[in-house]
């Protein structure tokens, strides 16, 4: 792997020091030479140096005055060293008192220049690295929670434009379904998505978990917004079906809540507020698009664009591909369908019944208990129908719920699950028993 050389500008008015100096540092780095402080400002602006060694006594402008001027002109703090022959203490400490990194009395050998250089030049790269880690999210590359919000609050004091706070729907489907692994992906992926949309003068930043965040400067059209959401919309949805396949059914896509500035105020604080409140409206209202913020009309409807029409959406909740066996699913969300049975059940006078299958080991196990579970769970889905529902509520225990089944069919039901099962070599390390009762 190439490995790019650091680059070194050099500026020294004496030709004869200037030329000593490239040929000690070209082994090493890649070299600038400028021959006065004027050229150095000229040069500096096209080769971004990594180090500026200067001379610190030249005519026309001083290497004090040069780094005044660079640094003038910089947000960063430019790795500045010293050359002089002036043996005198305080011009050494006026160089420091100034910023220098570090200061060389000439005349010096070559071997104590390459040190002091490289020395200088690991420690500009602790530094960068310290400030990376510092405003960074380490998993997206884009800028964290902290640093997103001090950015921000710098440029909406006194520019115009819009704060997004965007949000992946359905995330945590995508970690609970195809685990953490895949949805690391879908994030690095959908911060990809975001650089994509803004532009270089934007801001855009991950607030935490699947809440991301983006400042757009001069931006005064909704239209541009609900070009944004469509866009993101769009590619975050092709994002799932790569990492997690075609057939996918989880309905992943972003809401935006989006407030102008300065319209509804100047400071970070109030506007992610507002955003924030946004954001719960389109959650509210179909997810997968924007809405803005406005309090100047209260009588005008907010504007709320939803990606999609009924069809779609009927497309996405859909099941794909013909199902002939029970609907298994995960513990929390088998607890949500539950809940509603109990409401349903509640109101209309329907009878669901719920079976409790307990497995236990019998001595000697020769088969782990855990095991054994995954494959009554398998039992279980293909002696059933696919209105029934399925879960494995701990390591040794399955829910069954039966919806549309008279009482005298239970028996009929539980005999061709347990002759099934004794048909699988993992009934002869297990006893099975359930327990009976009915939602009514």
């Amino acid at each position: 792997m190439l490995v790019s050389m650091k680059k070194i500008m050099i500026v020294d008015d004496e030709q004869i020091s200037l030329m000593m100096t490239e040929h000690i540092l070209a082994t090493t780095y890649q070299t600038i030479c400028a021959t006065s402080g004027k050229e150095a400002l000229s040069l500096y602006k096209t080769e971004k140096p990594d180090l500026v060694l200067s001379d610190l006594h030249m005519p026309g402008m001083t290497g004090y005055e040069l780094q005044s001027a660079l640094q003038s002109e910089s947000s960063e703090q430019i790795p500045f060293v010293f050359m002089t022959a002036d043996q005198n203490d305080e011009t050494e400490s006026r160089g420091f008192e100034n910023g220098a990194m570090d200061f060389i009395k000439k005349p010096f050998r070559a071997d104590v220049l390459l040190r002091r250089v490289g020395n200088i030049l690991q420690t500009v790269e602790k530094i960068y690295g310290l400030k990376q880690a510092a405003v960074i999210d380490p998993m997206t590359g884009l800028l964290n929670k902290a640093s997103s919000a001090e950015e921000i609050q710098a440029v909406c004091k006194n520019t115009q434009g819009v704060l997004m706070i965007i949000d992946l729907d359905s995330f945590k489907l995508v970690n609970d379904l195809y685990g953490h692994a895949v949805g690391d992906k879908i994030l690095m992926r959908f911060a990809d998505i975001l650089r994509a949309v803004v532009r270089p003068v934007d801001i855009v930043g991950r607030m935490g978990g699947d809440e991301f965040i983006a400042f757009c400067q001069n931006v005064r059209d909704e239209v541009v917004i609900e070009k944004k959401s469509r866009f993101i919309n769009k590619y975050i949805l092709e994002a799932a079906k790569e990492f997690m396949g075609e057939d996918m059914q989880i309905p992943l896509g972003a809401s935006l809540g989006c407030v102008f500035a300065p319209e509804e105020g100047t400071d970070f604080a109030s506007l992610f507020t507002k955003a924030d409140k946004a954001l719960y409206e389109v959650k509210q209202h179909g997810k997968h698009g924007f809405t803005f913020f406005k309090t100047a009309d209260k009588t005008q409807k907010e504007t709320t664009a939803v990606a999609g029409d009924l069809a779609n959406t009927l497309t996405i909740l859909r099941e794909r591909g013909e199902t002939h066996s029970a609907f298994v699913l995960p513990y929390e969300h088998f607890r949500t369908v539950f809940q509603f049975l109990v409401r349903l059940t509640a109101n209309y006078s329907r009878t669901v019944w719920v079976l409790l299958f307990t497995l236990t080991e019998k001595a000697p196990a020769a088969l782990p208990i855990e095991e054994a579970t995954e494959q009554f769970l398998a039992v279980l889905q293909s002696s059933l129908r696919q209105s029934d529902v399925i879960t494995q509520s701990s390591k040794n225990q399955c829910i069954v719920l039966l919806s549309e089944l008279k009482a005298a069919d239970i028996e009929v039901v539980t005999t061709r699950i347990m002759n099934l099962w004794e048909t699988k070599d993992a009934s002869a390390y297990t006893t099975v028993s359930y327990e009976l009762d009915a939602l009514k």
